[in-house]
């Protein structure tokens, strides 16, 4: 008879999904950022900049940002649960990358918005 025992949280379906979704929209940025890069000749500092003042342009960018921020989540989530063994340092460890990671989405939103 197997005993199963519940020995921490259990994503499963959700962080799988989370993964596939965040790769999804971080591939289509890269493939609109490539696209905007190879069809747009002469590339200057002046037409990156007006590329940057498009609203929606920030805001795929953000998107893009938040995907790799919340992709990066899950996977050190489930490397800290996987090698960490100390509860102490896996929840110093998990906060500390949350902190991180809230940070850069702070600095990503000051980048895109921000005062110039």
């Amino acid at each position: 008879m197997v005993r199963r025992e519940a020995t921490g949280a259990h994503y499963g379906l959700s962080d799988w999904l989370m993964q596939r979704i965040t790769a999804v929209v971080i591939a289509a940025y890269l493939v609109l950022l490539l696209g905007v890069l190879l069809f747009t000749p002469g590339m200057d500092l002046a037409i990156w900049k007006a590329l940057f003042s498009e609203q929606i342009f920030k805001l795929a960018t953000f998107v893009a940002l938040v995907s790799v921020f919340l992709h990066a989540w899950v996977g050190m989530r489930d490397i800290i649960m996987d090698y960490i063994r100390s509860t102490a340092l896996r929840l110093a460890l998990e906060a500390a990358v949350i902190v991180a990671l809230l940070f850069y989405s702070g600095w990503a939103i000051q980048i895109l918005w921000g005062q110039r």
